[in-house]
């Protein structure tokens, strides 16, 4: 459960991840169906940036847009 919907549990996230997660699912999303890793893992979107993001260097950073609805 997201912290701003009293979700009391961290997990340390690298920062960019943290933003593509947010990027593409809202809190609700997240909180409703997405409370586990291997739930975001599954997710498609998150999928295909995870297998991208791979091999890149641990402070790899890249600006993140949000799409466009």
């Amino acid at each position: 459960m997201p912290k701003s919907r009293g979700g009391r549990e961290t997990v340390p996230v690298h920062p960019i991840c943290h933003r593509v997660i947010h990027r593409t699912l809202t809190n609700k999303e997240l909180e409703r169906g997405f409370a586990t890793a291997d739930a975001l893992r599954a997710q498609p979107e998150l999928a295909r940036f995870i297998a991208w993001v791979a091999d890149k260097p641990p402070d790899f950073h890249a600006p993140t847009r949000r799409p466009t609805r």
